[in-house]
């Protein structure tokens, strides 16, 4: 018996070896299986991956390794023992990675590595134990409380809490019951309740979170209309794609949550998907809500014991359905019969390392080995998606109302060169419409969102008197000025640097702050507005650990007014006070030299007014920019997605970008310019040569981000569109020219930006 194994010893290698089976072994070798194998001349015992069992298959390329009758060489090297009980990897996930690596241009080994989170790689078992709580079995004095007497009020609501919830943690009982964790072990003691270690609970930042038993909502004919649909799709056990369309706030999630239930009741397994970390816990909550224990959660920010134990109990089929960001679409759960990608436009689901995949593509390839139905859901669908359904790809469903037929916010577009001229010139952070709206809502005791995609306080530190802009030294970006620490930051590599006394170029002292960021936009609120209670959400200040949890939770309870944030609250949160939403400036990413750069902007302006008017009270939008006829804004106001499909996909035609095209980036990156340009040229002239006839291609040449991190970049472009061929021919071409090891290449294949 021969095994075809990767090993790890690096992600570039990417060749598979050919071991011998010993007969002790059989039965444990399996696809999927990490087995210990000798590796290299000096025989070293290395961990791998079985990838393959090609019965009398030859050597895959080492030339110690030879199978029996290969021609000339030594004999196959011998499997020395395997890692774990079961394989971790099953035989449907082998072959997505097996897929990935062929599309993706990536070596078979990062694509394997990608199907395991770290811990679990590691074997990672540094897990604690909780303490776990549910009704004893055969209390000891039926009826009666502790030592005969009756139950006190505290004991009661326990064990009430308990017979709604079933299983939970001490933690979690003590806090829905609203007692000590001293009342919980004394109703132990007297055997009311059951007390229990175990492994696998919820990670302490979700279970922190009391949920109680959600009862299902009523539905509305077009949510039971996508439903139907959707189980329909289900129950062919064969790939169906649908795209839930839907705008914000019309119920999508809950289509979802029917879906799942319907799954589960057949035994049946699910993964939902969601763009951001800073979405998991929402999601989570509404889960746990539905279906309690059977959740699990999976995502990169999660401590590695959680992580692990979370993994395991979706393997082990304690959890059946998997909820989290773009790994988890990897969750090795059981009969796995629906994919749910949500906010499926999102450009996080696009991995930035390699093997660069698009989680929501490798979904719908998941879906086609696995037979199961794929919904990805939206208001603002990627062109890709929407194009898809409207050539029959995918099933299209619509769901153009919001639940019970509550209103649409009104959105006000305000000219900011208009309100500049009223105030004789200057950069204002808030236009007077904004700022007479954020004090109603103050008064009306209503909460306000400001949305700013730019943390700090000023884009850029500027001499007005030479023109110098403070740059980045390792990065050929102006450095970020934060106020809070009075530093200058550069938002790529994060070096730090004080703010100079004068300026390095005339010895002007004289400084301007130039541009607007979040910090700014508190600071200038809170003179505006000096008793509302502000929060700011970014990257700043949800470094710590739970803050995502923490600052939406406060935002949720009312003990925040306004809160002014980056892109991270723009999407997917549901807060029904929320009335009235900011957009400082939507022109932010308008002008970015990226063909996507419209779209994005139609699609953030479109999502962050969706968080208003989510409950009983209209929502309005009011949008500041200096280009408010531009197209994308104008069909933004008007909640326009059929009509900005339609110019936009038109420009994608003309120029041949997708979805026309597929498209596919190059970029050769090192220390030294002269060298990453030269190597470049060399590149570009045979990917030229051999590309020509099936592809168009443009460049080499720098990079927009030019230098990061002390770093060269050039890049060049390959549209096509039969992207496999385009694809294959440029991983063969590159792999031939041998680039210099002091020369990086990566293929960036449907690439999701050009920076």
């Amino acid at each position: 018996m021969i095994a075809r194994v990767i090993v790890e010893i690096g992600v570039g290698l990417n060749r598979e070896f050919d071991y011998r089976v010993p007969a002790a072994l059989a039965g444990r070798v399996k696809i999927g299986a990490r087995v210990m194998v000798p590796f290299g001349a000096g025989n070293r015992e290395t961990r791998g991956t079985v990838v393959g069992l090609p019965d009398g298959a030859h050597a895959a390329g080492d030339k110690r390794t030879r199978a029996p009758g290969a021609g000339s060489g030594r004999m196959l090297k011998t499997v020395l023992s395997v890692c774990d009980r079961d394989p971790l990897i099953q035989p449907r996930l082998m072959e997505l990675a097996r897929w990935m690596a062929t599309y993706y241009a990536a070596p078979i080994e990062a694509a394997v590595k990608a199907l395991l989170p770290v811990a679990v790689r590691d074997r990672s078992r540094g897990v604690a134990e909780v303490w776990m709580v549910r009704l004893a079995d055969a209390p000891a004095i039926s009826g009666c409380g502790v030592c005969g007497a009756k139950l006190t009020p505290r004991q009661a609501a326990v064990l009430d809490w308990l017979r709604q919830t079933g299983t939970s943690t001490l933690a979690d009982t003590a806090r829905g019951a609203g007692v000590s964790t001293a009342t919980v072990r004394t109703l132990a003691r007297h055997g009311r309740v059951a007390l229990f270690r175990a492994r696998g609970a919820l990670p302490a930042a979700l279970a922190a979170s009391v949920v109680a038993p959600a009862a299902p909502p009523e539905l509305m004919p077009q949510q039971q209309t996508a439903l139907t649909k959707v189980l329909q799709a289900v129950q062919r056990r064969a790939l169906h794609v649908l795209l839930l369309h839907g705008v914000t706030g019309s119920g999508k999630t809950e289509v979802y949550l029917r879906a799942i239930s319907e799954i589960l009741a057949e035994g049946g397994g699910a993964i939902m998907l969601v763009p951001e970390i800073a979405l998991t816990p929402q999601t989570v909550e509404r889960l746990r809500g539905r279906f309690g224990d059977t959740v699990a959660v999976l995502h990169s920010h999660l401590p590695e014991g959680d992580r692990y134990e979370q993994w395991h109990s979706i393997r082990q089929g304690r959890a059946r359905v998997a909820v989290g960001a773009r790994s988890a679409v990897f969750a090795p759960v059981h009969d796995l019969r629906l994919i749910v990608v949500d906010e499926e436009h999102e450009p996080s689901y696009k991995q930035e390392e390699c093997p660069r995949y698009q989680a929501r593509d490798v979904a719908v390839m998941r879906g086609r080995f696995e037979s199961c139905a794929v919904v990805l859901g939206s208001a603002t669908p990627s062109l890709e998606s929407y194009y898809n359904a409207r050539h029959g790809k995918y099933e299209l469903i619509e769901m153009p109302h919001r639940v019970d037929h509550r209103c649409m916010p009104r959105m006000q577009i305000v000219d900011m060169r208009v309100e500049a001229q009223r105030r004789g010139g200057g950069l204002s952070v808030f236009s007077r419409p904004l700022i007479e709206a954020m004090r109603t809502r103050l008064e009306r005791g209503e909460q306000t969102m400001l949305f700013l995609n730019r943390r700090g306080y000023a884009s850029s530190l500027v001499c007005p008197a030479c023109g110098f802009v403070a740059e980045c030294d390792a990065c050929s970006l102006a450095m970020t000025y934060h106020r809070s620490s009075d530093t200058l930051i550069c938002h790529w590599c994060d070096a730090r640097s004080r703010v100079p006394d004068a300026c390095p170029g005339c010895g002007d002292k004289a400084f301007k702050y130039s541009g607007i960021g979040t910090q700014r936009v508190e600071s200038a609120l809170a003179k505006i507005c000096p008793k509302a209670r502000i929060v700011r959400m970014d990257r700043d200040t949800t470094r710590a650990k739970d803050a995502y949890e923490n600052i939406l939770g406060d935002f949720r309870q009312g003990k925040i007014d306004v809160l002014v944030g980056t892109q991270m609250i723009a999407k997917g949160l549901d807060f029904p006070n929320v009335t009235l939403i900011g957009v400082i400036q939507a022109d932010t990413a308008l002008h970015m030299p990226d063909f996507r750069a419209s779209e994005r902007t139609f699609q953030l302006l479109t999502q962050v007014a969706g968080r208003a008017g989510r409950g009983d009270v209209p929502g309005e939008v009011i949008v500041q920019t200096f280009t408010p006829y531009h197209e994308a804004v104008q069909a933004a106001r008007r909640l326009d997605y059929a009509g900005f499909f339609d110019r936009e996909i038109e420009f994608r035609r003309e120029l041949a970008y997708p979805p026309h095209a597929r498209m596919s980036r190059v970029i050769f990156s090192g220390a030294k310019e002269s060298e990453v340009a030269a190597f470049a040229r060399r590149a570009g002239e045979a990917l030229h040569a051999a590309l020509s006839s099936r592809a168009t291609m443009v460049g080499p040449a720098p990079a927009p981000m030019a230098r990061v991190r002390n770093v060269y970049r050039y890049h060049l472009m390959a549209r096509s569109t039969a992207a496999a061929a385009m694809n294959k021919a440029l991983h063969r071409v590159l792999a031939d020219l041998k680039n210099p090891r002091a020369i990086n290449v990566t293929i960036d294949v449907d690439a999701h930006t050009v920076m």
